[in-house]
């Protein structure tokens, strides 16, 4: 209720943003990890119109969510169970890998603890979400910050040593980034320019790009939000020890066995793999909740169709987030051009038919559509296999136009398989 009533505040009184003291040492404060030194602060100045401020606090948010996430899951001992199968489906390789997590005294974890970390998150990025988009009123900002060097406690020890920063989470990041050569493209507003540009990931966050983060926000939290409007306890005892091996889960000790098929820990894996998809029948606990998935979901092609307003009114090139057509691509090999806009806008408008029950979901089994709206709306349980097979989708099945490929035509024409890299850049 305060993060909303803020929010109307921001968006509602006639006031001109100036850009304070806050956006000036941000960047220094990520990078040294001492970020939560000025929380209050901006959060204060966010109150005084402040847009570099809203900004600033959206991000130290965003970057507690994580911390705290990251922490617990380090605290319970969470890690990537070592299987050959596993690798195969998820195209990881970790052989060799030991199958047990990294922290050497693991707390034990409860289901319902496990619900309150995933909740303490969703909630940190609904608050982070809300400060960026209060950083969308007038009074330009930009910072320049580069993401590989921000400092996060990933480990609870109380110290963001110079190993924990955003590329340990995201360590394909550079590659991404590629090679990048030349001259930094010139800016219009006042940006921190380089040195040397190779490989440079810094980034001049600006109003536009606080939309976009708002947006990212939205979409991270929205599967967690998914799931909290469930019940899967059962699905946490008969698979999840795999996650949390050393954390006192029923299955614990049941890891490995004898042999049925080809080795111990195949044929373990392979059982729990079976438990897995056996319990995944969520009953739906919180209806509000469920049927609030909806409303975030038309909330993201929303920020989505702001961000690209607030991008294609810029008149500067310099490091931007996302590109508008007359402006540099910072990732080699995606350019953004009129049509590839236009491309993602039409799919926002799909998107939203979707959302809104009027273009309907496709199944394999059925003539009818499935009607997505009345999924959150109505839905008493999430059963994975029984929706696939189709008994669960009969309640929402109605006639109607379903969505198909020429639903679709004007993104696949334009992103073909790059769509999923296109979606990730664009939120």
């Amino acid at each position: 209720m305060r993060f909303s009533g803020l929010l109307a505040v921001a968006l509602l009184t006639p006031m001109v943003a100036q850009a304070g003291e806050i956006g000036d040492q941000l960047a220094q404060r990520l990078y040294d990890g001492s970020w939560s030194e000025i929380s209050e602060e901006a959060h204060e100045r966010c109150y005084q119109f402040e847009t570099d401020a809203c900004f600033a606090r959206g991000l130290f948010d965003l970057i507690e969510g994580y911390e705290a996430l990251s922490q617990a899951m380090y605290r319970h001992g969470a890690t990537q169970p070592n299987s050959p199968a596993l690798d195969l489906l998820m195209g990881m390789d970790s052989a060799g890998a030991a199958d047990r997590p990294v922290n050497p005294d693991p707390e034990p974890l409860t289901y319902a603890g496990l619900r309150s970390i995933l909740d303490d998150f969703s909630r940190a990025l609904t608050g982070a979400s809300i400060y960026f988009q209060m950083a969308d009123v007038e009074g330009d900002f930009v910072v320049p910050i580069d993401p590989m060097k921000v400092r996060i406690d990933l480990d609870g020890d109380g110290t963001a040593a110079e190993s924990e920063t955003l590329a340990t989470l995201f360590a394909d990041y550079n590659a991404m980034m590629g090679e990048l050569e030349g001259e930094v493209p010139p800016g219009g507003k006042i940006k921190s320019r380089p040195a040397d540009a190779l490989r440079d990931t810094t980034i001049g966050f600006d109003n536009a790009d606080a939309v976009w983060l708002a947006g990212y926000a939205t979409v991270v939290g929205t599967p967690v939000e998914l799931l909290l409007a469930h019940d899967f306890s059962e699905f946490y005892d008969a698979y999840l020890h795999r996650v949390f091996p050393q954390a006192g889960l029923p299955m614990q000790g049941y890891a490995e066995g004898g042999t049925l098929f080809m080795d111990p820990d195949s044929d373990a894996w392979f059982a729990d793999m079976v438990a897995g998809i056996h319990t995944a029948s969520f009953p739906v606990t919180d209806r509000e909740r469920l049927a609030g998935v909806l409303e975030r979901l038309k909330s993201i092609t929303t920020l989505s169709r702001r961000n690209w307003e607030m991008i294609l009114a810029e008149t500067d090139d310099d490091r931007e987030l996302v590109p508008s057509p007359g402006q540099t691509s910072l990732i080699p090999g995606m350019t953004v051009t009129e049509e590839v806009v236009d491309a993602w806008l039409a799919t926002l408008d799909t998107l939203d038919l979707v959302l809104e029950g009027e273009l309907l979901i496709p199944h394999w089994r059925f003539n009818q559509g499935i009607d997505l709206k009345a999924y959150f709306e109505t839905a008493e349980r999430t059963d994975l296999v029984m929706l696939l097979t189709g008994q669960d989708a009969v309640p929402f099945l109605r006639e109607g136009p379903i969505a198909d490929a020429q639903s679709f035509a004007a993104g696949n024409a334009v992103f073909g398989d790059d769509f999923p890299l296109f979606a990730l850049w664009f939120n």
